[in-house]
C-alpha cells in the first residue's frame, strides 16, 4: 500500500497514477480530508496531553503549599482533560481505522515510462521469440477443445457436470502431461537457484489483503464458507487464487537480513478463480477456466536490485517455453492493464495457432498469456509489514517483492496440443518432457467409455 504521507505529500503523482489506470471510483480528496482532520485530532490530542501533564504537576506542588481549594480545582481540571483526551483519541482511532480502509483502495504507483493505454491493444511488444523457425503445422489446426475431445484426454462436459461451468477433466495423456509439466518446470526453476515451498492452499483475509487480492478482487475469489448463516463461515478461509499470496505472506511481520537476499521461493498450487471472459472462443476449452495448477515464482529482493531482477525473472518464466520450443512473445503492460499492485508488468504471452485471430501473428491463431512478471516495490511489504536491515546495526527498511508465473498450466497445455499437432491428429510430445512420460513421443488418444461413446446405430 501506499504511506499515508506519501499519499499527503505526493497528491498530484497519486491523482495521475490514479488517472493512468482509469480508476474513477476512488476519492482522492475524501482521503486527504480523513488524513488531515486524524492528523488534526492527534495534534489537539498531543496538546491536552501536555497541558494534563502541567495541571498534574501543578496539583502536587498546591498540597505542599496548602493551597487545598486550588489543588481541587486542578484535579476537576485533570478529569475534564482525562475525559476529552479519551474522547479525542477514540475518535481519531476510529479515523485512523477509517483511513487505512481507505488506502487501500490506492492503486500502486506505476514507473515513469509505463506506456499510456487503457486495455491490453495499448500493451507494446518487447519481443518475440521463435518465429524465426516454426515446426510444420497441419493445413487447418484443429483447436485444442475439440482435439481434446475427439482423442478423449479433456473432458469440459463431464467437468460442468460433477461442479460447474470452467471446471474439467483431464484425462488419460492430458492428465499425465499436466504432472510431466509441473515436474519439468519444478526441475527448471530449481537449476536456477529457486527453492521450493508447499504452501497452504486454505489462506486467511488478512493475507489476502497483504497482497492486494483484498479488498479489490473480492468477486474474484472463493471463499470457502461465503454465507451468513454458514456454520464454517467463520473460518475466514479463502482457496489460493494464485501461490503468491501464501508464498509472500510466509515472511508478514518479520524482519529479514540482506544476507538473505535476493530470496526466490518456487511454488506448486492448484488456483482458483472466478475467470471473466468474452464468450466464444475467449471462454471455450482451457483459456479460462476456474481452478488450474501454476508454478509460481516468488522474490524477495533489496530495493536497488528490484528493477533488474524483475529483467531476470522475466527470463527465467521464458526459459520455460524455450525449452519447449514454443513460440512467445513478451509485452509491457500499458498502465491501463496494469494491475492493481504492481509498478512494473511484463506478460509472456504464448501463441497458439489454431484460432484466426487478429491480434494474433500475421498467419492468424491468438496469443495467450501465461505469465505475469511483476515488481510491487515496497506496496506488497508495507500492506504485510515486511522489513529488512541492510546492515544488522541499521534500522529495517521496507524491501521490494517480485513475483511471475512460471507457467500457468491450462494455457500452455493449449498451445502444446495445438502448436504440436499433426496432420493424423496426433500430437508430439517435446522432447524435454519425454524423460518424464517414459519415453512416450506422442499422444494418439484413448478409446471413450460409456454408451454415449456408441454410435447410435451400435446401441442395444
Amino acid at each position: 500500500m501506499l504511506s499515508r504521507q506519501f499519499v499527503r505529500e505526493n497528491p498530484d503523482e497519486v491523482a495521475e497514477a490514479l488517472d493512468l489506470r482509469g480508476i474513477d471510483d476512488v476519492d482522492l480528496a475524501e482521503i486527504l480530508d480523513i488524513e488531515q482532520e486524524w492528523r488534526d485530532l492527534k495534534s489537539r490530542g498531543d496538546d491536552l496531553r501536555h497541558e494534563r501533564n502541567k495541571v498534574s504537576d501543578r496539583i502536587g506542588d498546591l498540597k505542599q503549599e496548602g493551597k487545598d481549594e486550588e489543588a481541587e480545582e486542578a484535579i476537576q481540571r485533570s478529569q475534564e482533560l482525562k475525559d476529552e483526551l479519551e474522547a479525542i483519541e477514540d475518535e481519531a482511532d476510529e479515523l485512523d481505522a477509517e483511513l487505512e480502509d481507505r488506502l487501500l483502495e490506492l492503486p500502486n504507483i506505476p514507473q515513469d515510462d509505463i506506456p499510456p493505454g487503457e486495455t491490453e491493444q495499448d500493451n507494446e511488444e518487447v519481443r518475440r521469440v521463435g518465429f524465426d523457425d516454426l515446426r510444420e503445422l497441419p493445413e487447418e489446426v484443429v483447436p485444442h477443445y475439440d482435439l481434446g475431445e475427439e482423442l478423449d484426454i479433456l473432458d469440459f462436459e463431464r467437468g460442468a457436470k460433477v461442479t460447474g461451468g470452467g471446471f474439467y477433466f483431464l484425462k488419460g495423456d492430458a492428465a499425465r502431461l499436466e504432472h510431466a509439466l509441473i515436474q519439468f518446470m519444478r526441475d527448471v526453476h530449481r537449476e536456477q537457484g529457486y527453492s521450493e515451498v508447499f504452501p497452504p492452499i486454505a489462506i486467511n483475509s488478512e493475507s489476502m489483503t497483504g497482497t492486494s487480492q483484498l479488498p479489490k478482487f473480492a468477486d474474484d475469489a472463493y471463499r470457502i464458507g461465503g454465507h451468513n448463516d454458514d456454520p464454517y463461515d467463520d473460518d475466514d478461509l479463502w482457496l489460493c487464487p494464485t501461490a503468491e499470496v501464501p508464498v509472500t505472506n510466509m515472511y508478514r511481520d518479520e524482519i529479514l537480513l540482506s544476507d538473505d537476499l535476493p530470496l526466490k521461493h518456487q511454488a506448486y498450487t492448484p488456483n482458483f478463480r472466478r475467470e471473466a471472459g468474452e464468450h466464444g472462443t475467449e471462454t471455450r476449452g482451457l483459456a479460462r477456466v476456474h481452478q488450474f495448477n501454476k508454478v509460481e515464482l516468488v522474490n524477495f529482493v533489496e530495493p536497488e536490485e528490484s528493477d533488474e531482477r524483475l529483467d531476470e525473472l522475466v527470463g527465467e518464466a521464458e526459459e520455460v517455453l524455450e525449452r519447449l520450443g514454443l513460440p512467445y512473445r513478451v509485452v509491457l503492460l500499458c498502465g491501463g492493464d496494469l494491475t492493481f499492485a504492481s509498478a512494473r508488468t511484463y506478460d509472456i504471452e504464448i501463441w497458439a495457432p489454431a484460432d484466426d485471430m487478429e491480434h494474433g501473428p500475421d498467419r492468424g491463431g491468438r496469443w495467450l498469456e501465461v505469465s505475469s512478471a511483476s515488481n510491487f516495490e515496497t506496496f506488497q511489504a508495507r500492506r504485510i509489514g515486511l522489513r529488512y536491515r541492510p546492515e544488522r546495526h541499521e534500522s529495517a527498511e521496507y524491501l521490494h517483492t517480485l513475483n511471475a508465473s512460471g507457467v500457468a498450466l491450462p494455457r500452455l497445455m493449449v498451445a502444446l496440443l495445438e502448436y504440436y499437432q499433426n496432420e493424423d491428429g496426433t500430437v508430439t510430445i517435446p522432447e524435454p518432457l519425454r524423460p518424464y512420460l517414459g519415453g512416450q513421443e506422442l499422444i494418439e488418444g484413448h478409446e471413450p467409455v460409456g454408451e454415449a461413446a456408441v454410435g447410435a446405430g451400435e446401441k442395444e
